[in-house]
């Protein structure tokens, strides 16, 4: 699975989020974690949408930095 961005040192909790939806698909992250992570795709739901396209098209990603 690609990574677009990492942030806030969980890197012990990984989880998979939809991003039409934002709802954990599978994998586990601490309630803060998850709300930092609704936070940042509702900045960031663009440049998401953008990266989706992308992987469907087996393009590279583009990274998307974090929340500052």
């Amino acid at each position: 699975m690609p990574t677009i961005s990492v942030f806030y040192g969980n890197a012990e909790h990984r989880a998979r989020i939809s991003i039409e939806t934002g709802d954990v698909l599978d994998g586990r992250l601490p309630p803060r974690a998850t709300r930092l992570v609704d936070e940042w795709a509702g900045l960031h739901r663009d440049a998401l949408a953008a990266n989706w396209e992308r992987a469907q098209e087996l393009r590279p990603l583009e990274r998307i930095e974090p929340l500052p």
